[in-house]
């Protein structure tokens, strides 16, 4: 990252536009908010722009109401992102993670900035940021915002923003990915404001009946073990969300219990949607699951968190899910 050139640039009011990947979650929002933020106390002017709704339990993040969400106001979206001249992409390693947002980055004429944590970035950036040791892109944010010299536009509200990244995306602190630095950026942004349980109530003491209900469902009877006994599966049809009346952020989470469980070292949440099945994988030490995700299911992440998507059934799904367990295990 050639900061010495970014400087110049933001040295002059610019039209900002933060994207970030389909599918948000709390890093996704975390990091874009908190960048948002910054920029805006530096007299630019700045959108947020995802592809597609996010958690009810990140909403207050966005008091301001800036995220436009491209999947119900894709002219608005355009618009913003056609007259950009910086755009940023947050928290995703290629245009493909921000489907038709993807395109309308690729048109656009504006300088284009990545910053990011995921494997195998893209090159197709003027500026890029790409650390894979880090916990989290809100991380990221932090250290770039440092880097550019506006640390102290980090205020508290920047502040709780960039914890609710780095929290959710170390799973509460407990991912190998939590790095010294890690606990380092946390500890300058409580100095800022940051109450930390605070964060943590909003974003994991918010559950509505119906979720726990959906939740106890999942475990009671859709829970089960590979024959290896290294594997957990959960798999959920679109006719049981609906039954508990599902709603976006849901089933965040869901995949962890399947790695508690003593000898599993694999663990794997399959969501039926309309016409595909999305899956989240989850491992212990040196099983790699971006490598399944990325060459079996069509996605990609982090060595021991990833997703992907296959578009078929749900019965499809397990049955090639289950193939790759066997190759595994």
């Amino acid at each position: 990252m050639n900061y010495i050139k970014l400087k110049q640039l933001f040295s002059k009011p610019q039209n900002v536009v933060i994207t970030t990947h389909r599918s948000p979650d709390g890093d996704a929002i975390g990091s874009s908010m908190g960048l948002a933020m910054c920029f805006h106390k530096m007299g630019h002017k700045v959108d947020v722009v995802v592809p597609d709704a996010y958690p009810k339990f990140l909403g207050w993040m966005d008091s301001e109401g800036i995220i436009i969400i491209d999947e119900s106001d894709p002219d608005r979206s355009s618009q913003v992102l056609g007259n950009a001249s910086v755009i940023f992409s947050l928290d995703y390693n290629n245009l493909s993670r921000v489907a038709a947002v993807g395109d309308k980055i690729e048109a656009s004429d504006a300088i284009k900035v990545l910053i990011d944590h995921h494997l195998f970035p893209d090159n197709g950036f003027d500026f890029s940021l790409s650390d894979t040791t880090a916990s989290s892109t809100a991380q990221l944010i932090y250290e770039f915002i440092n880097e550019m010299g506006l640390i102290d536009s980090i205020d508290q509200q920047v502040a709780e923003s960039l914890y609710a990244g780095i929290m959710t995306d170390t799973g509460s602190f407990r991912f190998s990915s939590t790095s010294a630095n890690a606990h380092r950026v946390v500890a300058d942004l409580i100095d800022k404001g940051l109450v930390p349980h605070l964060i943590h109530e909003r974003i994991y003491d918010s559950n509505s009946f119906s979720r726990l209900k959906l939740i106890g469902h999942a475990l009671s009877k859709k829970l089960s073990l590979h024959k290896s006994g290294k594997a957990a599966m959960i798999p959920l049809s679109l006719i049981e969300k609906n039954q508990f009346g599902y709603r976006k952020g849901d089933t965040e989470g869901l995949v962890n219990y399947g790695l508690s469980i003593k000898g599993v070292e694999v663990a794997v949440f399959l969501s039926e949607e309309l016409e595909m099945v999305k899956f989240s994988f989850r491992s212990k030490g040196n099983v790699d699951v971006n490598e399944i995700a990325r060459t079996q299911f069509n996605g990609g992440g982090h060595k021991n968190a990833a997703g992907g998507k296959l578009d078929t059934n749900l019965e499809q799904a397990l049955v090639q899910l289950d193939n790759a367990l066997n190759d595994l295990f």
